[in-house]
């Protein structure tokens, strides 16, 4: 099978890349960076001039790069989302016209778009409410996405992912990860909110089958971990102790300071959009996934035990979504 992947030199798009090449198919990454290994394309979705594609059409095309992992601070951060998840999506999805058009796309989106703080085993019928500027860009650019394969009769798929760990993770799963290496980490109260993880190279491995049931889907690895086993298998990883635990309150006290010295202009490690993070439950239901195509991967703690944080040279990868083609 004859694939295009966005994305696919970023932090995410690399395992998808590896796991569709794994399954057989034949694959051309468009990006901004060349990924090691992979048929590339230099490509920006924010530039529709650069989205042409030469020899036979693609029978699938999985979109998957977009901004992410950035704090909008200007409300030009704030548009910068906009034109990269929804109008990149667009352009991309133009440039697929005619004797390109797939026979099958897949939209690698979020649980972002449900615009949830907490909430137990929510389901793919569960509102699209996202307001913040990445939410709010997912959601749109799925409404593009559903809009444009179905009046182009082309097989969609949707993935609702949580969030995504592998090696050298980035965000506020790979900044916890170099707090533990450093011993600088602290867990908050008894850690027992639970969160949806997903493997990255699971999703990979998924994503022909996924792409042949068409519809939307979440993917996690149906365990749901609290933060206090996350934590805690992290630092066996990293050969560390399990991390010193603060009291709640003592913790919401410092991420009330936190917030106070943002409003400042400042940038504090610490604040209580971080504080409500670790301490609500938000957790997403797969049934939908399994029953349709098998899906059973194993839970991300044990991977994390297994494969370690970091790769071999303990240096990060880049960060996922700071190119407007990168993963």
């Amino acid at each position: 099978m004859k694939c295009l992947l966005t994305g696919g030199a970023g932090f995410l798009g690399r395992m998808l890349a590896a796991g569709l090449r794994e399954s057989g198919a034949e694959v051309l990454v468009a990006d901004l960076r060349e990924p090691a290994g992979f048929a590339w394309q230099r490509a920006d979705i924010t530039r529709p001039e650069t989205l042409h594609w030469a020899g036979p059409r693609f029978e699938l095309v999985v979109h998957a790069a977009g901004l992410a992992h950035f704090t909008p601070r200007t409300s030009a951060d704030r548009r910068r989302f906009f034109e990269v998840n929804a109008d990149g999506t667009r352009n991309l999805l133009a440039s697929l016209g005619g004797p390109q058009r797939p026979a099958r796309a897949v939209l690698v989106s979020t649980v972002a778009v449900y615009g949830r703080e907490e909430g137990e085993r929510l389901d793919e019928d569960t509102p699209l409410a996202a307001a913040d500027p990445y939410g709010a860009s997912k959601r749109l650019a799925e409404g593009i996405f559903r809009a444009w394969a179905q009046e182009s009769g082309v097989g969609w798929t949707i993935l609702r992912l949580p969030l995504v760990y592998g090696k050298d993770p980035p965000g506020n799963l790979g900044a916890m990860a170099a707090a533990l290496r450093a011993g600088r980490y602290v867990g908050v109260g008894r850690g027992q909110a639970r969160r949806s993880l997903v493997w990255g190279v699971d999703v990979g491995r998924v994503l022909l089958a996924a792409a042949r049931a068409g519809g939307i889907f979440h993917l996690t690895d149906g365990r749901h971990p609290t933060f206090r086993e996350i934590e805690e298998a992290m630092a066996e990883a990293l050969g560390r102790a399990a991390p010193a635990r603060l009291p709640a309150s003592a913790a919401w006290m410092l991420a009330a300071a936190g917030s106070a010295l943002a409003k400042l202009g400042l940038r504090p490690p610490y604040d209580l959009d971080r504080f409500r993070k670790m301490t609500r439950t938000l957790t997403f239901n797969d049934a939908r996934a399994r029953a349709a195509f098998g899906w059973n991967p194993l839970p991300v703690t044990e991977r994390i035990r297994r494969e370690g944080i970091f790769s071999q040279s303990g240096v990060r990868g880049p960060l996922e979504g700071r190119s407007p083609a990168g993963g």
